[in-house]
């Protein structure tokens, strides 16, 4: 990064957008703009001479598809890109083709293009922005960026939707789930997973943090891709062998036990970590009632949403993964979730569909200790 802070290039269609960012981040003292520009060809030469630390790139682009630009630059040298849409976008699909091409995050374009709903977007442009190119660059022992203004808004634990498990309060059955959460470069390592599992599989509960729409066609890309179903949660399903939920966008997603079975509740609520859905709310639903029945996973992502979570679930009696740093697009949310003790394993990207399918054979075997299919 720069003496300044991180260095932000912005390929934008909006030359108003442009400029109302550039002044915002010129505003931070810990951001430095390197350049906006409408055209991906050009920004790809300015980067060669001078490399940003994060991007933040419209699904318009000029004289370059956005993908084939966002593909280019990743092959060239890995850099966290924050995708600017709208929700309302009827080209949603390939805002989501950018995330599954490596883009780390999506931030919502103003409603309209109007100067005042442009700068009510800005401070939340800037600080995902911020928040991409700390946790892409920040190794684990260096001190956090300075927050900005919006990252000191109250934080919400888990509390605020539902009480803590009480350890290992939960008897043995033979209904086992698999809980995942990813933020940031989630797609794809959800991708790499899904697809490798066979159809008779333990059922699946996901959240992975993206706004609302965007899951509904994740989940119906990843249905197309996988032996397994995946669909966007519905409130009250039943948690079903070779299925996988996922969160819709903008609600939580708890665990519930009915009888000998689970089920899904899809709820309305506060954010917590800043996140709706939030992989803590998720996992502290897990550990509280499925315990030692659930094996959890936390993937790649920005933050440390979830590592508590995973943390309650391991207590519970759980099995617990952490995805390791060398697969992960983002460290930040696996990195919390070592720190706080809340992993078994750590493990490559690769490893974890073997890890999924060796969980089931352990559970019906309890005797044999559970490994990872690569040991440890």
């Amino acid at each position: 990064m720069s003496e300044r802070g991180i260095k932000v290039l912005v390929v934008d269609d909006s030359a108003t957008l442009r400029r109302l960012l550039a002044q915002a981040l010129a505003g931070d003292p810990a951001s430095e703009v390197m350049t906006e520009t409408c055209d991906a060809v050009l920004a790809l030469g300015q980067m060669r001479k001078r490399w940003p630390d994060v991007l933040l790139l419209d699904i318009e682009t000029r004289r370059m598809d956005a993908i084939a630009f966002l593909r280019r630059v990743i092959a060239e040298r890995p850099t966290p890109i924050v995708i600017c849409s709208s929700a309302a976008n009827l080209r949603a699909p390939t805002t989501l083709a950018a995330i599954a091409a490596g883009a780390v995050s999506v931030v919502a374009r103003p409603a309209s293009g109007r100067q005042s709903a442009i700068e009510q977007s800005a401070t939340e442009i800037v600080r995902t922005l911020r928040a991409a190119a700390a946790a892409s660059a920040r190794p684990a022992t260096q001190a956090p960026a300075i927050p900005t203004p919006a990252a000191l808004r109250p934080k919400n634990s888990a509390d605020v939707m539902l009480a803590a498990a009480l350890p290992r309060s939960v008897e043995r059955t033979s209904e086992q789930i698999v809980a995942i959460g990813a933020s940031a470069g989630g797609t794809q390592a959800l991708e790499t997973v899904l697809t490798r599992l066979p159809a008779a599989c333990h059922g699946l509960v996901i959240v992975q943090h993206m706004p609302e729409r965007f899951t509904a066609m994740l989940a119906q890309r990843l249905d197309e891709l996988c032996r397994i179903d995946v669909r966007e949660a519905s409130d009250g399903d039943r948690v079903r062998p070779g299925q996988a939920l996922i969160a819709p966008g903008g609600k939580h997603l708890l665990l519930q036990r009915s009888g000998s079975q689970y089920r899904v509740e899809v709820a309305d609520g506060p954010l917590v970590n800043r996140h709706k859905p939030s992989v803590d709310v998720l996992f502290r639903s897990v550990a509280r009632f499925a315990g030692g029945n659930a094996l959890g996973i936390i993937l790649t992502g920005m933050g440390d949403d979830g590592a508590r979570g995973l943390r309650e679930m391991r207590d519970a009696g759980a099995m617990t993964v952490a995805q390791d740093e060398a697969s992960c697009v983002v460290f930040g949310m696996p990195r919390e979730a070592i720190r706080l003790g809340a992993a078994e394993q750590i493990m490559a990207l690769q490893q974890i569909p073997g890890a999924i399918v060796a969980f089931g054979m352990s559970r019906a075997q309890s005797a044999i200790p559970w490994r990872s299919p690569g040991g440890g």
